[in-house]
């Protein structure tokens, strides 16, 4: 993204009562937050599709943060086998898979990830509680991402 409309973004975001602009196209993505404190106002941009310190390097620029990473507690992690929806229930009216505090074994169903209109059930491969959700109903996922942690 030019530099000069980087910056224009972060003088509407300065400028206005939004505390939060994310803007996505075809080839780039931008978020820019408005932190507010009693001694003044921050504003950090950060296209998404550019390395931090790329951005850094760059003249002319805001401040540059990493999104802060969610702390995960103590167990079993259980990443996305692919990217898509994630979805914690077979329909949107019925009750979850799983719930926090869920006993489960190795084989049950977790969740849903949809991708390409195909419905792919996600299964763990280990007994254990449930001790974390880390993804809403109905968000998008990467491959890779967290969703479950089991203990």
């Amino acid at each position: 993204m030019d530099l000069r409309k980087l910056k224009k973004l972060i003088d509407l975001v300065e400028g206005s009562s939004i505390t939060e602009l994310e803007i996505n196209d075809a080839e780039e993505k931008v978020r820019i937050v408005k932190n507010g404190s009693a001694t003044g106002q921050h504003v950090y941009a950060m296209p998404m599709g550019m390395p931090a310190q790329m951005m850094a390097a760059a003249p002319g620029t805001a401040a540059v943060s990493a999104p802060e990473e969610p702390e995960i507690p103590e167990g079993e992690v259980i990443n996305a086998p692919m990217v898509g929806t994630f979805y914690r229930a077979a329909s949107p009216g019925s009750e979850p898979f799983v719930q926090i505090g869920s006993v489960v074994k190795a084989g049950d169903t977790l969740c849903i990830i949809e991708a390409m209109k195909l419905l792919n059930e996600i299964e763990t491969d280990r007994a254990g509680t449930v001790i974390a959700i880390l993804v809403e109903n109905g968000e998008p996922v990467e491959y890779g991402e967290p969703l479950f942690v089991i203990g």
